[in-house]
């Protein structure tokens, strides 16, 4: 099951995290004010889906780790501790603060400085999730040779 799993749920999680970074990239580059209220303010309704997510995809991925620590698997435990600290400390604070001034419509420096801030944290969390997702297909196929 955890086979199953762990790439299901780390294809959401990048899937959820690349969606909220999009999303706002577009609404501020070319939609109106009301579009960017929108999403920033639907952003928070999507952890109720990230959360989980993540999650489901650290515990299989410990799981199937099985206690190895090197090679692709090391580089893959190795990132985790960024991007959760990364989503933990940065970009939810980020998001629950854009989503309350927006909603407010307040967008003055502090929001555009955070907003700056948090789509370069999303960024580094869709490479490091990216990365996890290469490392992760490069063990498959080495299993599936082997």
């Amino acid at each position: 099951m955890p086979r199953i799993v762990h790439p299901i749920a780390g294809l959401i999680a990048l899937a959820t995290i690349a969606t909220f970074w999009i999303s706002t990239a577009i609404s501020e580059l070319f939609l109106s004010g009301a579009a960017v209220v929108a999403v920033k303010t639907a952003i928070p309704w999507g952890f109720v889906l990230l959360v989980p997510a993540m999650a489901a995809t650290a515990g299989s991925g410990l799981f199937l780790a099985q206690g190895r620590r090197g090679g692709l698997i090391g580089a893959k435990r190795r990132r985790m501790p960024f991007i959760a600290a990364n989503g933990l400390l940065i970009l939810i604070p980020a998001a629950l603060f854009l989503a309350a001034r927006a909603r407010a419509g307040v967008f003055d420096t502090p929001f555009y400085a955070v907003q700056g801030i948090e789509l370069i944290a999303g960024a580094v969390n869709i490479v490091l999730l990216g990365l996890g997702m290469r490392d992760g297909l490069r063990l498959t196929r080495k299993r599936r040779l082997s």
